[in-house]
Order: structure tokens, then sequence, then C-alpha cells
């Protein structure tokens, strides 16, 4: 089954706890702090493996977990980190985060991976803690949590040529006849319901072509196979439009190539800027030579007449293409404003939370508090005091205080409940 997109959410490890402990040993006064720190969490990679064409191996799993790393430990031993976990994908596979559209990793070498989701960081344990103010600090902290993202996972086929064009046009007889791809060939609309790559070996060089399910008009809204495999033309260098010159199924081959250029252009505008051929197939039939002529007057694009199914003029076509590909470079998918690690960014230091008050509770929400909370070990009274200590530095208290909260107030963090006292 060819799968080539697919929803699924990650959750990547949450660090290990932090210990809290001190030294206990036989004329060791005050021994101090003892707790080692808590491991990293597994990070959630993605990894190219050349051996997959489908992402059919993501299509039944709706949610990836990693794991937690080990809690610290007495006499300062830190827990061991959690292994990543490591999600294996195809060449050409690009992740997206589905909540800010941005592009996480485009997947085109055959080596690349990318960490998609994070693993938390360890919580400290007392020993990071202590001062000279407080060598033996009562707390310590919670792993913090890995990273939890919902993602788009997408196969773009890494293809030099894409074959496009209506359906029973000759696309899949011309990659069976100028490679070795074996693409299902048949006298019906729709045969070919996957595309088909074939490596094509001219004199001087080779290169990829794929075969696309054919298009009707409406594929770019959904119709006939809609526009499930559209996406594959967007990182081709050149469009081939298969033409029936011969008018075989009563279209007229003009239409047919305004047709497609529209569903291309309603897909996706910046796919017309590719360079472009006509390979005009069926040229055996009675009217394909009168066809081809008024054809010819109506566009501005390079016509290669063939017989596809005699292999007259595939060399030809084979040999221009490759001709064609060594003067165009390969470009990038995606610009760098796309992609997550290339947008800045802005935060608002002074005030990282949100306060709204819902009947009598005040409920703050953030990031960065939210992961204070999640964090901080509510087992002694001097982790209490950190935590609040660290709210109002963040100016929690004074933005209460500023809304009208009094004594008393209910203040809610998450499901954690906390009384307001000035």
């Amino acid at each position: 089954m060819f799968i080539d997109e697919v929803e699924i959410q990650l959750i990547a490890g949450s660090g290990g706890d932090g210990c809290m402990a001190f030294r206990r040993e036989k004329f060791v006064e005050m021994g101090g702090p003892y707790g080692g720190n808590g491991g990293k969490g597994s990070d959630i990679i993605f990894k190219v493996d050349e051996g997959l064409n489908t992402l059919i191996d993501l299509r039944y799993q709706k949610q990836i977990k990693g794991k937690k790393g080990e809690n610290g430990l007495g006499k300062g031993m830190h827990g061991a980190k959690a292994l990543d976990v490591i999600v294996k994908v195809p060449l050409g596979t690009v992740v997206t985060d589905l909540d800010t559209g941005l592009v996480l990793a485009d997947l085109t070498q055959k080596d690349d991976q990318a960490i998609i989701a994070s693993g938390g960081r360890g919580g400290r344990g007392n020993i990071a803690f202590a001062t000279k103010s407080n060598p033996a600090p009562h707390f310590a902290e919670n792993g913090e949590p890995g990273e939890i993202r919902n993602v788009k996972v997408e196969l773009k086929l890494l293809a030099d040529v894409g074959l496009v064009g209506m359906p029973s046009v000759g696309k899949s007889t011309i990659i069976s006849k100028i490679s070795a791809a074996k693409p299902k060939i048949a006298a019906y609309h729709f045969t070919t319901l996957k595309p088909n790559l074939g490596v094509v070996k001219t004199s001087s060089t080779s290169y990829v072509v794929a075969d696309l399910p054919g298009l009707i008009e409406g594929a770019s809204r959904g119709d006939g196979l809609g526009d499930q495999f559209l996406k594959h033309i967007e990182r081709t260098r050149i469009i081939a439009h298969v033409i029936d010159m011969g008018a075989t199924e009563g279209r007229n081959p003009y239409d047919d190539y305004v047709i497609i250029n529209n569903e291309l252009r309603e897909f996706n505008p910046k796919i017309l800027d590719k360079p472009q051929i006509i390979i005009a197939n069926k040229m055996d039939m009675p009217n394909a030579s009168k066809n081809l002529e008024e054809f010819q007057k109506k566009v501005n694009v390079n016509i290669y007449p063939i017989k596809a199914i005699t292999n007259e003029g595939l060399k030809e076509v084979t040999e221009i293409l490759g001709q064609m590909l060594d003067k165009i470079k390969k470009e990038p998918l995606y610009e760098e404003e796309k992609f997550e690690s290339h947008v800045l960014y802005k935060f608002k230091e002074e005030q990282p939370f949100t306060v709204i008050k819902d009947d009598n509770t005040w409920i703050i929400r953030g990031e960065k508090i939210e992961k204070l909370l999640k964090m901080t070990k509510f087992n002694t009274d001097e982790a209490a005091n950190r935590f609040a200590s660290k709210l109002r530095k963040y100016g929690v208290d004074d933005k209460l205080r500023e809304l009208g909260a009094k004594d008393g107030d209910t203040i809610r963090i998450l499901d954690y409940e906390f009384e307001y006292k000035e």
C-alpha cells in the first residue's frame, strides 16, 4: 500500500527527577546535599532509510512516545539518559508542525536525520542548588516535560522529471520503455494508483522520472484521485506534459494541456515556473498529425512527437531531458522562512504569562509558568517557597494585585490550586 501522508502526535520523554538526599556517614558532621540529577528524556528523531518508499509503517500509529530519563540517586549519582526513539522514513519526507504550519525537517539526503520532538532535561538534585547562603537545600526538581508535537508527515518524491497528463495518455507506457520501472498498464482510466519512479540512463547522464497518476479537471479540489499526488510534482525540475495527440478519448489535445496547467496552478502556482516540455504521444493514430499542427499554433513550448508503443522518438526525448537537467540547478523545496529554526520568536520576558478570572478563581497560563510548576516537587516547605519566589520574579504577584486579587482568592495553574496571600 502506498501511503504518502500521515498525521501523528509525538511525545518526547520527560527528564528524570532530581534526588534530594544528604550525606550520612559516621564521623561526618553536616555531610551536606548528596542528591544527583535526573537523566535526559528520549528525543524523537526522524531518520532516512533508503529501503523505504512509503509511510505505511506510520499509518496506524496515532502517537509515538519517548521514555523518561532515569531519576537521580543519592551519593551524587546522576540518572541515565533515556534511549532516543528513531523513526525511519523514506527519502523526501517532510515533517510539518500542525499547530504552527512551520516545516520542522525536509529530509532529502541519504544520511539525513532531525530531532522532531526534544526530550526534557533531567531535574536537578539538591547538590546543584547548594550555595553559600543555603549549603544544604531541602528541595530538588522534577524532570522537564518532554516536547509534545502534532505533526504532518508527508512523502514528496525525489524525481527530476514529472510526467503529467490526463488518464490513459500513455505515461506508464513511456516510463516502462525508458527505464526499468514496471507499472501496471491497462486500457482503462486510473490504472496507475500510485507514483512510479524510474531511473533513465542516457549517453551522458542519468536521472529519475516520476509517472504520476492521471489528473482530471478539478483534481486540485479533490476530483478523481484529487490532489493526493500533486505534491509529488513539487520537487521535480522539469514538467513533461504527455498529450494524447491522437485524441483517442474524444478530447481536444489543447484543452487537455490547458486543464492540466490550470490544475497545477490551483495546487501551487510556483509549479508553473518550472521548465516544461510537451511529449505528443500516439502519433500513430489517424488524426494525430493534423491535431499536432493545430496544437503547435497555440503553444510556445517545445513539442516532441513520439509513438511510445513502438519506442519511436523516445531516445531523443530522454537525451533532451538529460541536457536540460544539466543546466537546471536543484533548488530547495522550501524557503528558509518556512522552517521553524529560522523563525525569530519575540518573547516578552517581563510577562511570560496571561491571567484571566473565572468566577472567583484566577487562572494563570504560560509555558514558563506551567513548566516551573511541573518541575517543582512540593514535598518540602523550602520547595514551595522557591516556587512562590520564582512566580514573584516573573511578575505574577504584581499582575494579580493589579487585577484586584485579594487574600484568600483561589489561584489555578494547570490542575493545581493555591490560595493567594499578599
